[in-house]
């Protein structure tokens, strides 16, 4: 008997496709308001959202059409996921405290930035549905936690021991201020009415419109992000080096992507 091994780690040419015209399309639902004509266009930023979940399902298709994903990579996928939206209720959305996204982090480390992608995306679907957490914010959460699945996949891949852990929690910190600056987009054209110094300017210049939204989530999201970062950072840290090893130990004895061959012989 005798395996064959392959880098789950890369994404194939048609992966690469797909997640290509996902993030522009994502990208374009979260940056719509600095390049909307007027406000009449706002309802724009979610069709973007609605072309790139059905993209992001070609995603999965692709990466198990060309084995990139097995039934065993699958299975695990939904497990994790539901473990994902299991954790994320018990901070009760209170200042940012949502535990879940240390595990997406150190899951997507092991099994590569497809992964943790569609972890990402599948796991804030799933939390949703069973929080009945569901409204205009869910495409914006849902590509939000699959950049960061995807972050958290692809850098480093070499790096072990502390070094390791030391861009763990970097990415840690830096994920937990992207989602609340991601999430913010959503919030801010319709936060402040059309009269204040922070307010959306509709059909305004990108200049103006950048410098009013960052003022705006600086002013009213660090309460968010700076104990959703801490948060992170300390469960990475102190579990982080047990996390890591049970995954690692699954994915070899699971042996995904590893087909078994048995050659026959003859007495």
């Amino acid at each position: 008997m005798k395996t064959a091994t392959r880098d789950i780690y890369s994404f194939s040419l048609t992966s690469k496709i797909a997640l290509t015209a996902t993030s522009i399309f994502a990208l374009a639902g979260f940056t719509w308001p600095f390049f909307a004509p007027d406000s009449q266009s706002a309802h724009f930023a979610q069709y973007f959202f609605w072309i790139a979940l059905p993209l992001s399902l070609l995603l999965l298709l692709a990466q198990l059409s060309d084995h990139s994903l097995d039934a065993k990579s699958v299975a695990l996928l939904g497990m994790l996921a539901a473990l994902l939206a299991a954790l994320r209720p018990l901070g009760a959305g209170a200042v940012g405290l949502e535990p879940m996204w240390f595990l997406l982090i150190l899951a997507a480390r092991v099994f590569g930035s497809a992964f943790g992608f569609l972890l990402g995306v599948l796991g804030m679907l799933t939390s949703a549905l069973f929080t009945g957490g569901i409204g205009s914010w869910l495409t914006y959460q849902l590509f939000a936690a699959g950049m960061i699945g995807l972050i958290a996949g692809s850098l480093g891949k070499k790096l072990r021991g502390n070094r390791e852990l030391l861009l763990l929690i970097a990415i840690s910190i830096v994920s937990a201020f992207s989602y609340g600056l991601l999430m913010d987009l959503q919030f801010w054209p319709w936060a402040l009415g059309s009269d204040t110094q922070l307010s959306f300017i509709a059909g305004g210049e990108i200049a103006t419109n950048l410098h009013r939204f960052i003022t705006f989530h600086f002013l009213s999201s660090m309460a968010w992000d700076i104990p959703r970062a801490v948060l992170t950072s300390v469960l990475v840290f102190s579990t982080g080096p047990a996390v890591l090893a049970a995954l690692r130990r699954t994915k070899k004895k699971a042996a995904f992507l590893s087909p078994v061959e048995f050659n026959e012989r003859l007495n």
